[in-house]
């Protein structure tokens, strides 16, 4: 385990939040747009 370096972990965890981050913003858009499409 010590082969792989602390930052490079950070790293890769950090990309993986944001890419969550992303994935939850792009999905509750989409959900907000059609329920406001649907009132209409």
């Amino acid at each position: 385990m010590d082969a792989i370096p602390i930052i490079a972990f950070e790293i890769f965890y950090l990309g993986l939040l944001g890419l969550a981050m992303i994935a939850i913003l792009g999905v509750s858009y989409v959900v907000i747009r059609n329920l406001f499409k649907g009132q209409r």
